[in-house]
């Protein structure tokens, strides 16, 4: 009694995981602490799963425990969405309508096997507003252990990226530069459409400063918090390249998709398998020397490439073959920064160009976020490419260029690249910066189509990362959005994000090997131990009580 009312008067919940994985990050913290009204989770994740799915279950359970004692203000309820009696395939239509993807399972049981429908997805309802959480990683591939290990992994990052879209009062702004040829929207759908949901998009036509520098200028950076430049094939003139260099002395971020060679692998379907590379002239480089880095026109070839997916045969004899395209680097993450860091697929570029770091810059932090692998060659352009190539066995002997930078961060006190030059623009109300009067950051990726989703037959935006032809998912949509957050600031979502949980698995094969003697082991030896003592209490009763 005593025990207990002591313990009762210092109560406390005590995390003694290696990895800390029920304690909860102090970004997620400052979240939680802005909710001060009512906040209702409801979790579809209840029923009858296989046992990858009934650890994830768990870990959301334990996760949302964590939430709701912090912040009573927070409670949560799991729900079956599929009650006895109704119909699994209308419920699947209403919970896709908004965009709450139901998950199809084989499951095998008494050695069958039967497909069941599970809705690994959440809902935080506030102040009558609703968000849809997703509670599973689309990891392709991946086997169960992967797959749920990914999921729950980024659980606390779902939940609070949630919750803060939930509460938060006004949206950092993100322009999406037009005028110079950028990639359409339809291209660019499924990146636009997932940074929707935490910040607010607007295109931004920049052919304005050729008429009114000056109101284009104080639009920008008045309004948004983040330019980005997607893919541009056409020549940046003087005045726009003023208007983003003030932006950027300014304090404004941006992100730089760029290609400096013209060359897709939809120019080599259209041509019978072969197509010219050739260099673009973007108009570009004065700014980008100013800042410390180049963008040189070569293109860069890695033995570690990303799959091309090729038909062969005739008629309804054809069928499709992967093969490696060495003009396709798939490169890893390494997690040397919080931009990279827990990206469980390698990115895939196409025809990419190498950044070159320059000693301009001095007052410039440069980190390399993502480059090829030490098997490299470096290609000059105008080149023939063909995809006779694909059956060329290459000698590793040719791929000595070693690793090129391929994405780049900028961040500190950039200098105008107008400085101690005639201004295109006259400026009137807005004062001329020839250097940074706060510091900046800036992503260069030597790639446009890094952003540009696939589009399906139907003209149907597919998700980004994902090869329609291979079927492969990469990581590209995940690297681009922990380079946003960290451009907008938002660096506490890429801490949670980075946060590495380790969960322990049964080994299956090893399992199946040793299954007799476990369970020998955990049925057996209890019984025999059970026996022995009683009998050895029983004889001991004798003894003691026989006459």
């Amino acid at each position: 009694m005593g025990i207990n009312y002591l313990a009762s008067l210092s109560y406390g919940r005590y995390d003694l995981t290696q990895d800390k994985r029920y304690t909860l990050s102090k970004p997620a913290k400052e979240v939680l602490d802005r909710i001060e009204s009512p906040l209702i989770i409801d979790v579809f994740l209840e029923g009858d799963f296989p046992s990858e799915f009934r650890k994830l279950q768990n870990e959301t359970r334990y996760l949302l425990e964590e939430i709701q004692n912090y912040n009573p203000k927070v409670s949560f309820i799991f729900s079956n969405p599929v009650e006895e009696g109704s119909n699994p395939e209308e419920i699947s239509q209403q919970f896709a309508q908004f965009g709450m993807t139901p998950l199809p399972l084989k499951v095998k049981r008494n050695g069958k096997e039967s497909a069941q429908t599970i809705f690994p997805w959440a809902t935080a309802n506030h102040n009558g507003k609703a968000v849809p959480i997703a509670l599973t990683k689309n990891v392709a591939g991946a086997s169960p252990e992967e797959f749920v290990y990914a999921s729950t992994q980024n659980l606390e990052y779902s939940f609070i990226e949630g919750f803060n879209r939930l509460i938060a009062k006004d949206k950092k702004t993100i322009a999406v530069l037009r005028d110079n040829g950028e990639l359409t929207d339809a291209r660019l759908a499924d990146m636009l459409r997932k940074l929707g949901e935490t910040y607010s998009i607007a295109p931004f036509p920049l052919n304005s400063a050729l008429e009114k520098p000056e109101e284009t200028l104080k639009a920008l950076q008045n309004t948004f918090d983040l330019v980005l430049v997607a893919k541009p094939t056409k020549a940046f003139t003087d005045q726009q390249k003023f208007v983003l260099d003030q932006y950027t002395m300014n304090g404004g971020n941006s992100l730089w998709l760029l290609d400096m060679i013209a060359m897709d692998n939809d120019s080599l379907r259209k041509n019978n398998g072969t197509a010219l590379a050739f260099p673009i002239e973007l108009g570009l480089k004065d700014m980008l020397f100013k800042y410390g880095v180049r963008v040189n026109p070569v293109l860069v070839k890695d033995l570690y490439s990303a799959p091309l997916s090729l038909a062969t045969g005739d008629g309804s004899n054809s069928s499709y073959t992967e093969l490696p395209w060495f003009y396709q680097p798939q490169v890893p993450s390494f997690n040397t920064h919080p931009i990279n860091t827990n990206i469980e697929q390698p990115v895939k570029f196409n025809y990419a160009n190498a950044i070159e770091l320059l000693k301009t810059g001095e007052n410039i932090n440069k980190t390399v976020l993502l480059s090829s692998s030490p098997l490299s060659r470096l290609e000059g352009v105008p080149k023939q490419i063909s995809l006779d190539e694909v059956g060329i066995e290459p000698r590793e002997e040719d791929y000595n260029a070693g690793p090129q930078p391929l994405a780049v961060l900028l961040e500190g006190n950039f200098e105008s690249a107008f400085k101690n030059r005639v201004q295109p623009v006259k400026l009137q109300e807005v004062r001329f910066r020839e250097s940074a009067t706060k510091p900046a950051k800036m992503v260069i990726i030597a790639d446009g189509d890094f952003i540009a989703n696939d589009v399906g037959p139907q003209g149907n935006p597919l998700e980004l990362g994902f090869d329609y032809l291979t079927r492969k998912q990469y990581g590209n949509k995940e690297f681009l959005l922990n380079t946003v957050n960290y451009l907008m600031d938002d660096t506490g979502l890429i801490n949670i994000r980075s946060k590495e949980i380790a969960l322990s698995f049964l080994d299956g094969q090893q399992t199946s090997k040793t299954i007799n003697k476990w369970q020998a082991l955990c049925i057996g030896l209890p019984l025999v131990l059970l026996l022995v003592l009683g009998l050895l209490f029983y004889f001991l009763r004798k003894r003691r009580y026989a006459y």
